[in-house]
Order: structure tokens, then C-alpha cells, then sequence
């Protein structure tokens, strides 16, 4: 009798300075509480024999939808009072990927980036372009002000008071988040063996001239590869990228022959570390082991491994 293939998923809510001391059980329960609801819903998928990109897209979708987390309803607001959204997915069989960058309509970036991967001959679109091909595709379309918050017009004007010349990790108005950088991300492995990696984000706080970070940027912020990983990064964007992370990590296991776990510890907590940069990744192997690194306090972070154990931590 042969054995039923592993699957399993991991997603992440950001990483930074999050500190136990200062969330109220209140603040804790419910970053829990969506963190559950959102693998729990890419698990589903994976469950009854779906593909790992509709897992990472389900999980994604629920955090994008939350108002706790910095990615769709409940990103951070530009210098200019807007929301500019970022998106990736890719997938390892074919390392196809779509991403979006810097769009204002789109009620789930997450999904317009899916059907560029999908339904274009292009792997990034962005702006008013990006949007024109959601209408072809018959996405969602919002009203900015669908994802403004308080809590995100706070922060704005927290920054701006302080001067700061330059977009800030969030610099947050929430005590229990003295700097964080937030994006949201999957990770899953399917019945079929498949990897699949996302990720999506509302950017800095106070970003200008139309800044983009490393979330959709393929081998940045994400990358799948079935033959070494899946990865989905958070943390200082610009680090990221020059560090090409998430290809990084990957390439690493494919051609150095180490496991997935040492392959993200050394790019995170000694290559990043020695660059300056903060943050961290979520990801999965080809055997379905699920990896958690981050050089930071914490990190929302909640996975379903292969044996169909829940995990979800935010602190270090």
C-alpha cells in the first residue's frame, strides 16, 4: 500500500519588532484568530486534492480581506493619502509567475496577479495597466477608500509629523509594533507534489515617488522551484532585492545540496544581517518540511505541516 503524498502549507503576517509585552491579549487573540482562519482555508484546498495555487491564493485572500494585516483592506498609506498595492505568485512546476505592482483598484491583488501568471504572455504589470487587465479579467474593482483604516491614517501622520524624508518599516502607532515591515504570503505543497509561493503587500508607510519593494519582484519576495523550495519573504524591501532572497535560498538548496532550514538561515540571519537588512521568510521543501527564519522579534506566522499539525506563533 503505497503512502498518500504529503502536503502541507505555511504563511506569514509580517515580521519586526513585535513585542510580547506590549499586545493585549485582545491585539494577540485576533492576530491569531485570522492567522488560523487564512491557512486553515489554503489547507482546505490541499485537503480534498486541490492545487497549491488556489491554497495560497485562499489563504492570502483572507488576510488581504483583514484589516489587522498590510496587504489589501488595511494597507499603509502613501505619502499622498492613496494605497498602492503590490502582488506575486509563482509556481514551481514550471516556474511560471505573475506579479503586480503599484495598484490602487484592485480590491484582491493576489488574484490579478494569478491571471497575469495565467491568462497574459507577461510576468509583471503595474499600475493603470495592470488595472485595465483586471477588467479584462473581470476582477474586483474598488473605490481607494475601500482600503483605508484609521489605524494605517495614524501611522501617516505619525510619520509625517516625525520629518522623516523617506518611507518608514510602518514606524507603527501600535505599541506592540514599534517597527514592522508587514506583507502577507503562502507557501504550499500539493497532493501532486507542486509547490506554490505568494505574496502581497500595501509597501511603506509615507512611500513616494511610486517605490516598489521586493514582494512583486520574482526571486525578491517570492519564488517556487519543485526541485528546492517555495519562498515567501517580509522585511526591508530593498535588502531583499539587492539580495535576490527568495532565489537565493532556493538556489542554495538546489546546487549547494543543503537543506532548506541551514539554506535560509544563512541568507537571513548572516547574509541580510551583514547587509543591514530585517526580516524574514516562511517556506517549504519538496518533501513538504516547512521552514520558518527571521532575524527579527517576531513574526506572524502560522503553517499546517504534512502530519496536519497546526502552528501559529507570532513571537520569536
Amino acid at each position: 500500500m503505497s503512502l498518500a503524498a504529503p502536503y502541507s502549507i505555511v504563511i506569514h503576517g509580517g515580521a519586526g519588532t513585535i513585542l510580547r509585552d506590549k499586545m493585549s491579549p485582545d491585539v494577540e487573540a485576533d492576530y491569531r484568530r485570522v492567522l488560523t482562519k487564512a491557512v486553515k482555508a489554503g489547507h482546505s484546498v490541499l485537503a480534498h486534492g486541490g492545487n497549491s495555487e488556489d491554497a495560497v491564493i485562499q489563504a492570502i485572500l483572507v488576510m488581504e480581506d483583514s484589516a489587522l494585516f498590510n496587504a489589501g483592506h488595511g494597507a499603509v498609506f502613501t505619502h499622498n493619502g492613496e494605497v498602492e498595492l503590490d502582488a506575486s505568485i509563482m509556481r514551481g512546476t514550471d516556474l511560471n509567475a505573475g506579479a503586480v505592482a503599484g495598484v490602487k483598484r484592485v480590491r484582491n491583488p493576489i488574484l490579478l496577479a494569478h491571471q497575469v501568471m495565467q491568462n497574459s504572455p507577461h510576468v509583471m504589470l503595474m499600475g493603470q495597466g495592470a488595472e485595465d487587465f483586471a477588467e479584462t479579467q473581470g476582477l474586483e474593482l474598488v473605490d481607494n477608500s475601500y482600503f483605508h483604516t484609521e489605524r494605517r491614517r495614524r501611522q501617516l501622520e505619525r510619520v509625517i509629523a516625525s520629518n522623516q524624508a523617506v518611507a518608514a518599516s510602518e514606524d507603527s502607532s501600535d505599541d506592540f509594533e514599534s517597527q514592522k515591515f508587514s506583507t502577507v504570503g503562502a507557501v504550499a505543497l500539493d497532493q501532486a507534489g507542486n509547490i506554490t509561493a505568494g505574496t502581497s503587500t500595501g509597501g511603506m508607510t509615507n512611500k513616494r515617488y511610486g517605490r516598489i519593494g521586493d514582494s512583486p519582484i520574482i526571486g525578491a519576495g517570492t519564488y517556487a522551484d519543485n526541485q528546492a523550495c517555495g519562498i515567501s519573504a517580509t522585511g526591508h524591501g530593498e535588502y531583499f532585492i539587492r539580495a535576490a532572497v527568495a532565489h537565493d535560498i532556493c538556489a542554495r538548496v538546489k546546487y549547494q545540496g543543503v537543506d532548506l532550514g541551514t539554506a535560509a538561515t544563512a541568507v537571513i540571519n548572516e547574509k541580510l544581517v551583514q547587509m543591514g537588512g530585517a526580516g524574514g521568510i516562511i517556506g517549504i521543501d519538496p518533501q513538504g518540511n516547512v521552514v520558518y527564519a527571521f532575524n527579527t522579534t517576531g513574526m506572524y506566522r502560522a503553517s499546517i505541516d504534512k502530519s496536519g499539525q497546526l502552528d501559529v506563533r507570532i513571537f520569536r
